[in-house]
């Protein structure tokens, strides 16, 4: 049931609901799960994980009996995130203002892990250039690509043999001078 672009957005532009779109991205979760990953109470892992299921951006994957009650298990919903009917994210055409709020979550977030990130190797590439139109295309199907294949290779966290790793990856057209 999504609600539209205008409710992704919103959902998508609180940092705790992208890094818990992360979370889910290697690992069906609880809510106490996230909780406990994300260093905060049940009651507000619950909340932020309401607002992502209600726009589509994760699923309900299984139910467990927990003392007595019953813990939904999330995952993130990449076929649904994906759908450019859907919005954002993936290959959408936002509004300026409403591409401004992403990218400000996103920006927000990036500078979180940054501060976590160790001495290892590091690949940053910053750049305002101008290429033909299909080769920008073909480097989009590359960064596609490339985010696609380390969402697949996402592991539950601190599964042992695995490495903590930041992608953070936004590509767009600019808009001609004057």
């Amino acid at each position: 049931m999504s609600l539209g672009v205008d409710a992704r957005l919103r959902a998508l532009a609180h940092p705790v609901r992208l890094r818990m779109l992360s979370l889910l991205t290697g690992a069906a979760l609880t809510a106490a799960d996230v909780a406990r990953e994300l260093d905060m109470n049940h009651a507000n892992a619950s909340y932020h994980l309401r607002q992502l299921l209600a726009v589509d951006l994760i699923e309900v994957v299984g139910e467990e009996r927990i003392r007595g009650g019953v813990a939904k298990r999330y995952r993130y919903n990449r076929a649904r995130a994906q759908d450019p009917q859907a919005g954002p994210p993936g290959d959408a055409n936002l509004p300026a203002d409403e591409f401004q709020l992403l990218s400000a979550a996103v920006a927000a977030e990036l500078q979180r892990r940054a501060a976590l990130r160790t001495s290892g190797p590091t690949l940053l590439s910053d750049a305002e250039l101008w290429v033909e139109p299909a080769e920008w295309e073909a480097i989009r199907d590359q960064v596609r690509a490339a985010s696609e294949r380390l969402h697949d290779a996402a592991r539950p966290p601190h599964t042992t043999g695995t490495v903590r790793v930041n992608a953070t990856m936004v590509l767009f057209s600019i808009e001609p001078d004057g």
